[in-house]
């Protein structure tokens, strides 16, 4: 039930009140007892029942209205709750009780209680007070019913709205934090050194290209070792002793690793018949294949297997296969020299041989000017085929925070995240609680509770990583000698990036909720929820012929196109062609007769046919969902609520006139009579609508003709005065404190007076008639709704008969003009002696014609209209009066 309607029960009873007509009148006559909180004796009721009471003596709401089971009020917002036997109403300042009689909330002197028994039930208010403005905070529109109120709704949604944008921002903030232009600069000099420089001056063949295991030691013992360790400067002077610094400006942290993978002999079968050819067989790589023996000299970690737990190490995925985190190890040292021996030992021992399938390369540098690590991993695969494979990864990250204001900003809105992250997780956890398993069938609740999950995620993955850091940093200055093992760091980096990310796409996805509240932008989401069965159909057509073509492709392709290689490169490749990325000439060669063949059919039903369905699909869908747009009926949208709070803002703010100042300035300067023209012309100036000056001219101007009488000038003076007092009252009430008011003020009364200041001056009508609650509203809006339904079937009945009898006349014209010639005959055979037998015929076999069509026509009409009593009678007298005319003129001839 609405709580500007409940009746809370006094503890001393119910005063009795008759539901008399002059009841709004009595109502300027309650007094408020004055309980020494500084309310006033005597004060009279708000302005707005004044009004109403002066311009409506005689108003009794209906029964209906006042027993409507309303919609509760929401959650959130102040209103009045349900009193229960024993409790006080919300509204009892000092613990006296109400009395609230049909047609308002006014309060009635009851006898003060026990000061002890007071002073607990002001706690219990104050406590539920700060319980319900606290409870605001979490208030949206699920928990607002948007048929009750839909200002109301708007606001919380609007409030909602201002909140996520907040929080979209903080968001923003905090992962364009993590990442700025100087990142990728920093990757971009760390890989040219390492990939793009030659093995020697003759051979221009670098990392990308390399294709043995001898390119391999060339490499790591050339570019490698020059890249990695920069002991003198450009004219020779030496840098500071086990300090290596890369382009002069990166720290080289701990020292590098080369780590491999192999597999062991005979872990593969050889073919009986080519058995005494071929003596060893070694399988590509997989777990179950990895060799863990020790070879060679059999002593330090480079020849015998050490576990991915104990080097603290991670998986890898590579070219060819993933590899595992353990293997077979050396760390280089802090010079060039002792790390170019231990290069020299290992090549000289064969470290490197058939059963190796991957060597990596990894090492960390630190850029003290920037703030950044880089990450670097080269990974060299020898695959079971021969030759090398590589790869590499370069990962650039802010390990060390809170160093430059621009850090400590970002501190501040981490704690903001984490807050707004509490904040909807009670949102979420009291949306859930309300509405129970019916809150996920909505994709946007389950949007809401996905980003706050990724969110929590982040704020652990972010806290592990900040620890992992610290804990790395803080081993390494004790032994720098030693290799510092960023994989798990910087994996884990890789995944909190990725998260992010998806947080940050999902948050901007999630403003079309917001969006949507506006009629145009809702197209969108209705269009696509319409559509979605035909969409999943043409989907199943499009993937059939789709994937028929990959796999088409890759069996005949696949050997000698890159492209097509494996089925996943050959899905992806025939969506670079739908968008028209291609090369033509590659498949020609390597097919030249399925090669055009599969590229014409697939451009042909893939690109003209199929992709013109689906646009096909979306835009006949799209034309209905504006259609049935234009026609539902107009809501009160965010921008009217924004507009209207805008005008109410600045008429507080006295920077804009009220309709009231207008209307009276219009009548200072006519004096005297005045006319509708001149009223509308200045009205009109000021942005009255035509309406509202029609409505306020037609309700003073009593004798009919089209201008005011000085009597009526008057009368409408008089009321535009009570309607300025009553604004006055209501400006006046914004800094009056509340202790000055006679009676605390109720949700029902700022409701009014919020529709007094809203500009709707054709709800005045030039008068101060404007205390209508909104659910009395609400209910002659409901009414005024099975109106138009019931006006609707009669005026399209309407239509149908107008048409019908449209139709009647157009055939009557049209026999009329047949008779015309006819008769036109006759007389011409006559004049000139003819025989008319012929036309006599014609015209006879006409009025048969008519005359049945007409009884069979009336026998109809009948039939159809039996029930309708003895009334039942055809459509109308045109076809009798038809009927006579005829006959008469047929007798005639």
């Amino acid at each position: 039930m609405s709580s500007s309607r409940v009746r809370p029960q006094s503890q001393t009873g119910r005063s009795p009140r008759g539901p008399d007509s002059s009841e709004g009148i009595e109502m300027e006559n309650i007094q408020h007892q004055d309980l020494g909180l500084g309310g006033v004796i005597g004060t009279p009721s708000p302005p707005s029942r004044q009004a109403w009471s002066r311009d409506n003596p005689v108003f009794e709401p209906e029964e209906e209205i006042m027993e409507a089971d309303w919609p509760q009020a929401s959650p959130g917002r102040r209103s009045v709750s349900t009193a229960s036997s024993g409790s006080s109403s919300s509204y009892n300042r000092g613990g006296s009780s109400t009395q609230i009689p049909r047609g308002g909330l006014y309060p009635t002197p009851t006898p003060t209680i026990d000061g002890r028994q007071q002073d607990r039930r002001e706690h219990r208010s104050c406590l539920k007070q700060i319980l319900q403005k606290i409870r605001i905070l979490w208030g949206t529109e699920l928990m607002e019913d948007s048929d009750s109120s839909r200002e109301r709704y708007l606001r919380n949604v609007l409030r909602e709205m201002l909140t996520y944008v907040g929080f979209l921002v903080t968001v923003c903030v905090l992962t364009y934090g993590m990442v700025n232009s100087n990142m990728y600069y920093y990757t971009k000099v760390m890989s040219q050194l390492f990939l793009d420089t030659p093995l020697s001056p003759g051979d221009q063949t670098t990392f990308r290209s390399l294709s043995t295991m001898e390119d391999f030691w060339k490499f790591t013992q050339g570019p490698f070792l020059g890249g990695m360790y920069w002991e003198v400067w450009y004219n020779n002077n030496s840098l500071p002793e086990n300090q290596s610094f890369i382009y002069y400006e990166n720290l080289l942290l701990g020292v590098p690793r080369l780590r491999q993978v192999k597999v062991r002999n005979e872990s593969c079968s050889v073919h009986e018949d080519l058995r005494d050819e071929v003596h060893d067989c070694y399988n590509i790589y997989t777990p179950s294949n990895e060799d863990k023996a020790p070879f060679g000299p059999k002593n330090g970690t480079a020849w015998v297997y050490t576990t991915e737990s104990e080097m603290n190490s991670s998986s890898h995925w590579g070219q060819v296969s993933k590899y595992g985190g353990g293997g077979y190890y050396q760390d280089l040292s802090r010079t060039k020299e002792e790390s170019a021996n231990h290069l020299q030992f290992l090549k000289d021992h064969l470290w490197l041989d058939r059963g190796t399938r991957a060597v990596f390369l990894d090492f960390s540098v630190y850029n003290g000017n920037i703030n950044l690590f880089c990450i670097a991993r080269l990974l060299v695969e020898f695959p079971a085929t021969g030759g090398a494979v590589t790869s590499w990864h370069f990962q650039t990250v802010r390990l060390l925070r809170y160093v430059s204001s621009w850090d400590y900003f970002v501190g501040v809105c981490e704690v903001a995240f984490c807050l707004f992250i509490l904040y909807y997780v009670v949102e979420e956890g009291l949306e859930i609680h309300i509405h129970r398993l019916h809150y996920f069938k909505s994709m946007w609740n389950c949007l809401d509770v996905l980003i706050v999950v990724l969110s929590v995620v982040a704020i652990i993955m972010n806290i592990t990583r900040t620890a992992m850091a610290r804990n790395l940093l803080s081993g390494l200055l004790e032994n720098y000698t030693a290799h510092p093992s960023f994989d798990p760091l910087a994996g884990l980096q890789v995944q909190f990036n990725n998260l992010a990310a998806v947080i940050v796409f999902f948050s901007w996805v999630k403003l079309f909720k917001f969006i949507n509240f506006n009629k145009t932008m809702n197209q969108l989401s209705t269009t696509m929820s319409r559509c979605a069965k035909d969409l999943v159909g043409f989907a199943i057509m499009f993937f059939i012929i789709f994937l028929a073509y990959a796999q088409l492709a890759y069996l005949v392709f696949g050997t000698q196109v890159s492209d097509f290689s494996t089925f996943q490169a050959s899905v992806f490749t025939q969506f670079r062609i739908i968008l028209g990325d291609f090369d033509f000439s590659e498949i020609e060669e390597a097919n030249p007769v399925l090669g055009p063949v599969y590229f014409i059919t697939f451009v042909v039903f893939i690109f003209f046919i199929l992709l013109n369905m689906f646009l096909a699909i979306i835009n006949d869908t799209y034309s209905e969902v504006k259609a049935d747009m234009s026609q539902q009926r107009s809501e009160m949208e965010m921008t009217d609520l924004i507009k209207k709070g805008c005008n109410k803002a600045l008429m507080k703010l006295r920077l804009r006139k009220t309709p009231v100042d207008d209307i009276s300035n219009g009548l200072q300067q006519a004096g005297g009579k005045m006319n509708f023209d001149e009223l509308r012309q200045d009205l009109k100036g000021k942005g009255h609508t035509d309406a509202e000056i029609q409505a306020i001219f037609a309700k003073y101007d009593q004798d009919g003709d089209p201008e005011l009488t000085e009597h009526e000038h008057q009368q409408m003076r008089d009321d535009l005065e009570k309607e300025r007092e009553d604004l006055e009252l209501e400006r006046n009430s914004l800094t009056r404190p509340s202790s000055g008011r006679s009676f605390p003020r109720t949700q029902d009364d700022s409701e009014e007076d919020d529709d007094e200041d809203s500009g709707h001056s054709s709800r005045r009508r030039g008068s101060s008639s404007g205390g209508v609650s909104y659910e009395e509203f609400q209910v002659l809006v409901r009414r005024v709704d099975r109106m138009e339904h019931s006006i609707g079937s009669i005026v399209s009945k309407i239509d149908a008969v107008i048409v019908k009898l449209e139709g009647m006349e157009r055939a009557k014209l049209k026999r009329r003009d047949v008779l015309g010639r006819l008769l036109d005959g006759v007389m011409e055979d006559e004049r000139l002696g003819r025989d008319t037998d012929v036309h006599r015929e014609q015209m006879e076999r006409l009025v048969r014609e008519e005359l049945e069509r007409w009884e069979s026509d009336d026998l109809g009409s009948q039939v159809s209209h039996t029930p309708a009593g003895p009334r039942a009678r055809p459509p109308s007298s045109l076809s009798t009066d038809g009927l006579d005319a005829s006959s008469n003129g047929g007798l005639h001839v």
